[in-house]
């Protein structure tokens, strides 16, 4: 119910709060600011890492140079720092290009570096470097590994040579160079091994005295007198046989319990022969003394003496020993039966090899001394033996030497003559 004269109350309408929606340009904004921060970030990180330049030193002057560059730019840039380069030479050492070696040489912070690294290295700020003209370097070149042959060496004296060292070969490293086509020695890989010839005089040392009669040339019709005398007087010879002189009578010499030896084949010079005919003398006469003697042999005696260490190195593999003589009778002289007595008695010494002939002439001076010679000996005190009995009373040969059996190793070779 309405008061008289009292106006009511005016209600204040409720107005309900409307959203407003935010300023489209705010996201925008932060994203340019965003980007303009990136950028700002990438273009300092390009420029620490990948624009600005860096401060080095340069055979000791101040250097700037772009961040990032490697030595091969910078040296290019450069001209080398005015490093002259070196040579290029052949295997041998010779020069083949005056600028054709190291461009130049380099040193960063005092190390050494490989001009195949120059591209690969970076330049660090800061960094010290050193440039210096190229060293000659070597043209390329092929290697290989060949053989090295081994030489031949004599040790000692005597009338008895034998090998007592085999040879073997060694090994080194070959250049041929691609430019020059010279091939050099550069670097031993294993050294050879030497064949080594051995020089002895028997010396027999049980307190007795030997000495070896030795007969060559045969056997000829002169021959079987000479047994005859050796077998009355129970002594023992060594008969170096001449293969084309083989016969019967050289079953005789062996079936007496004498020793069988070559003389070679045809009592050729060997020093005058070439590597076949030297190596054929030697063996048809081992091989005609076998099939008329029955027994196979090693020892010889070359004709004049003459085997030198050529024909040692080729044909060492075919033969035991070459016995000489220590007492020359010079019969092939025909100085008399008493020279010849004479100069085998007043030489004689224990261990000595006297050198008769059974064969090639007129040996009969040699037949008629021979008694003579075999009872001054015995009177004398000798014993009468053969040549391998004396090195067999040495003690110091080899017994394959000895025996006759010598063998080649299969790892050994010849020296090269």
């Amino acid at each position: 119910m309405n008061r008289a004269g009292v106006a009511p109350a005016r209600r204040t309408p409720t107005t309900a709060k409307s959203h407003q929606p935010g300023n489209p340009r705010t996201p925008l904004i932060a994203a340019v600011v965003a980007l303009v921060v990136l950028g700002a970030i990438a273009l300092g990180v390009g420029y620490q890492f990948f624009w600005r330049n860096i401060d080095i030193t340069v055979n000791g002057e101040p250097v700037s140079v772009h961040i990032r560059t490697d030595a091969a730019t910078l040296l290019e840039d450069n001209d080398y720092f005015g490093a002259k380069p070196g040579r290029l030479l052949s295997v041998s050492g010779k020069e083949l290009e005056k600028d054709g070696g190291d461009r130049c040489t380099l040193e960063v912070n005092g190390e050494s570096v490989a001009s195949k690294d120059f591209a690969s290295l970076e330049i660090k700020e800061g960094s010290t470097l050193t440039v210096k003209d190229g060293g000659d370097t070597t043209e390329k070149h092929t290697e290989k590994t060949v053989e090295i042959a081994p030489e031949l060496t004599t040790e000692g004296t005597g009338a008895i040579q034998f090998v007592s060292q085999w040879g073997k070969n060694g090994k080194k490293t070959v250049w041929t160079g691609k430019q020059s086509g010279e091939t050099v020695d550069k670097e031993v890989v294993e050294e050879p091994t030497n064949m080594v010839i051995s020089y002895l005089n028997p010396n027999p040392q049980d307190g007795k005295k030997y000495i070896a009669l030795t007969f060559d040339d045969g056997p000829s019709s002169y021959t079987s007198e000479i047994l005859a005398i050796l077998k009355e007087y129970g002594v023992k010879a060594t008969f170096f046989n001449l293969g084309t002189n083989a016969s019967s009578m050289s079953a005789t010499v062996v079936a007496d319990g004498h020793e069988m030896a070559s003389h070679t084949n045809s009592h050729a010079n060997l020093p005058e022969c070439d590597r076949d005919t030297l190596r054929s003398e030697i063996s048809t006469a081992f091989d005609s003394i076998e099939e008329a003697s029955g027994e196979r042999v090693q020892m010889i005696r070359a004709p004049y003496g003459a085997f030198t260490t050529v024909e040692w190195a080729r044909a060492a593999d075919l033969i035991s020993c070459n016995v000489l003589w220590n007492i020359d009778t010079l019969d092939w002289e025909l100085p008399g039966a008493d020279a010849i007595t004479d100069t085998v008695l007043s030489q004689a010494f224990n261990g000595a090899i006297a050198l008769m002939h059974d064969g090639g002439g007129d040996r009969s001076q040699d037949i008629e001394a021979l008694p003579d010679i075999i009872e001054g000996l015995q009177d004398a005190g000798y014993e009468l033996v053969t040549v391998s009995e004396l090195m067999e009373l040495d003690g110091r040969f080899p017994e394959d030497v000895i025996n006759g059996t010598v063998k080649m190793p299969k790892s050994a070779v010849l020296p090269e003559a």
